[in-house]
């Protein structure tokens, strides 16, 4: 009688466990699931690539092509304004050709975005191949310390090209969007992340404000490359870029299998 009790009694027992198990394991299938629906075009390797990439060239422009910044168009704006304000009509649109440089790269992107179908590859590939072609074309450049230089200003304006390209096409890592050629937006993101985790205690805000952080973090590694690089190279230093952005072509063509998730 006590053992039919006891196995009586262990029944419902039996029931929750198995019921917790079969949780568990549609929770693993549902992270499986999220997981394999991401592209490698959004993945946090290629995102890491392309972020070293970006505060490379952030360097390269400043080191060598005359102290200017050409990832983001912030400062051009500016000056554009202070230089239309005192009347400098010349200075104004120096200011002016790589904001409208910026403003084409993103026209191309879309360009190729939407004409991904012609193409024999996802149409990130063409626009790392488009990054590549115009970066070696920058390394071949001749350098100058001003930046008025004409060569250095038609480098500028490439780089700028090239940045928002790349900010365009590649606007999320890992399920975070973030920008991957400058740091301020992912900076406040970040930040404003781990104030919401503090907030309500969500896991999920905690790993999205790191994700922000680490992606600047791998922005600084590439400034930090960059430095000793134009130091030793020069304007040739630029070709160093193709490595990462040759790995990350390469990558998404072996792997981009999603294009439903444009």
């Amino acid at each position: 009688m006590n053992s039919k009790k006891k196995s009586f009694h262990d029944i419902p027992e039996k029931q929750e466990k198995k019921q917790d198990h079969q949780q568990v394991h549609q929770e693993k299938n549902r992270f499986l699931q999220r997981r394999s629906s991401l592209p490698m075009s959004e993945s946090f390797l290629l995102g890491a690539l392309l972020t070293v990439v970006g505060g490379y060239f952030d360097v390269y422009t400043y080191i060598t092509r005359g102290g200017v910044f050409a990832n983001a168009q912030t400062g051009n704006i500016v000056l554009l304004g202070i230089n239309l304000a005192d009347g400098d009509i010349l200075q104004a649109l120096s200011h002016l050709i790589p904001i409208l440089a910026f403003v084409l790269g993103v026209f191309t992107a879309e360009f190729l975005h939407k004409r991904d179908r012609t193409f024999p590859v996802h149409w990130r590939q063409a626009v790392i191949a488009l990054e590549i072609i115009t970066v070696a074309i920058v390394g071949f450049m001749p350098t100058s310390d001003s930046r008025w230089d004409t060569c250095n200003m038609i480098a500028n304006v490439i780089i700028s090209y090239v940045c928002s390209l790349q900010v365009q096409s590649f606007r999320k890592v890992h399920g975070i969007v973030c920008a991957t050629t400058m740091c301020t937006g992912n900076l406040r993101s970040g930040t404003d992340q781990l104030i919401q985790y503090k907030s309500t205690g969500q896991k999920q805000h905690l790993k999205d404000g790191l994700k922000y952080y680490a992606i600047n973090l791998f922005f600084i590694v590439g400034a930090i490359i960059g430095v000793y690089a134009a130091r030793f190279f020069g304007g040739y230093s630029i070709l160093f870029c193709l490595i990462p952005l040759f790995f990350v072509f390469l990558l998404m063509f072996l792997t981009e299998r999603f294009p439903q998730s444009h």
